[in-house]
């Protein structure tokens, strides 16, 4: 949920929608500040490569962004938007950009101490100021909705120009600061991408990960966003194989399967006599016409090293 106040009605200030046709050549512009990623095209005359520093038109006006690389055709389809690479970043443009940075690292004092003023309920998470026009961006972050309006004329009489407040969420918090995940690595919102898709905690038990909160969650406190990762390969793998509880006969006794390690292929067995076995998961067959699973006393495939 976004909420915007600002000193004048909102609008896309300097932005220009494509037109729908997209062209052979399609390039992905990651957006500095915000860390969102664009799908554009090229401007007439414009010329690009990997890594470029390009001005692209963004949802809040006009802004810096590093070229990522082409994307296929055939991808376009996943995209609302296609906007346009309007030219590469000049050495003035990198001037305005550094000198706009310092700028937010003041604003953003200046907000807190606001925010501290009225005792309002936010968390400031970044100031932005935009490339060619008279305008600022606060990023916060609440609980709830934050009756912001007595902050922003305060704001307006600071900064004599145009004061917009944009409320995010955590995940939208972490894709903004960055930071490292429990891997050691960028987090994925950040230095991946921002299209993740959406996680549960159904997607942790399929994958056998422990369920303790502190262990599959990121620094934004929610699910890891990695969990959807290999989520298709677990759970497909998992409808050729018995699942777990499940109980079968077998070398005179009656075994329960105690765990499925997809990785190792193999799984884990308690019988009723106390003896406990690890057998590889091509040794289990399921009876179509029994309906239950049985193992195999000849092995049709290798063992896993």
């Amino acid at each position: 949920m976004t909420d915007t106040m600002a000193t004048e009605p909102t609008e896309e200030s300097g932005v220009e929608i494509a037109e729908n046709s997209a062209p052979d050549v399609l390039w992905l512009v990651k957006v500095l500040h915000s860390s969102e990623t664009e799908l554009c095209r090229l401007q007439d005359g414009v010329e690009v490569a990997t890594d470029d520093l390009v001005i692209i038109p963004t949802k809040y006006g006009k802004d810096f962004g590093r070229v990522l690389g082409t994307v296929n055709p055939e991808s376009a389809s996943t995209w609302d938007t296609i906007r346009q690479i309007q030219r590469v970043a000049t050495e003035a443009d990198h001037l305005r950009y550094e000198e706009n940075s310092r700028r937010a690292d003041e604003a953003l004092g200046i907000c807190r101490d606001k925010v501290r003023q009225h005792e309002l309920d936010m968390t400031l998470v970044s100031a932005h100021f935009m490339l060619e026009e008279p305008k600022i961006l606060f990023f916060f972050t609440a609980d709830g909705r934050v009756d912001f309006r007595d902050l922003v004329k305060d704001l307006v009489s600071v900064f004599r120009m145009r004061v917009e407040l944009r409320q995010i969420g955590v995940r939208d918090e972490s894709r903004v600061l960055g930071g490292l995940g429990v891997c050691g690595r960028v987090l994925c919102c950040h230095g991946l991408t921002d299209k993740l898709k959406p996680v549960s905690i159904k997607m942790a038990k399929v994958q056998n990960l422990s369920l303790n909160s502190i262990k599959i969650s990121g620094p934004c406190g929610r699910l890891l966003c990695c969990l959807a990762y290999e989520h298709e390969f677990y759970r497909d793998t998992r409808k050729s194989l018995p699942a777990e509880g499940h109980r079968l006969s077998y070398d005179g006794t009656v075994f329960r399967i105690t765990e499925v390690n997809i990785l190792s292929r193999q799984i884990r067995l308690l019988g009723d006599d106390g003896r406990y076995l690890v057998l590889p998961t091509c040794r289990f067959s399921y009876d179509a016409g029994t309906q239950r699973w049985k193992v195999l006393d000849e092995l049709p495939c290798e063992t896993p090293a």
